[in-house]
């Protein structure tokens, strides 16, 4: 999966704040995410967190 810096993705289940969308911080053997609610920031496994994903919005692709 092709998953950059500045990405947002929507996760399929919320955080408890309510919101859906992580933005990518750090990736690599593990990614480092900010929730676009709260700004809670998390770091997980690359592998548990790809199962969770919905859709990525690349950075690219919002200009």
């Amino acid at each position: 999966m092709d998953v950059r810096v500045g990405d947002v993705l929507t996760m399929k289940k919320p955080h408890p704040c309510g919101e859906k969308r992580w933005l990518v911080l750090r990736t690599g053997m593990d990614f480092r995410l900010r929730c676009l609610g709260c700004g809670h920031e998390v770091m997980g496994a690359r592998s548990k967190l790809e199962r969770n994903i919905k859709s990525i919005q690349h950075k690219d692709d919002a200009k």
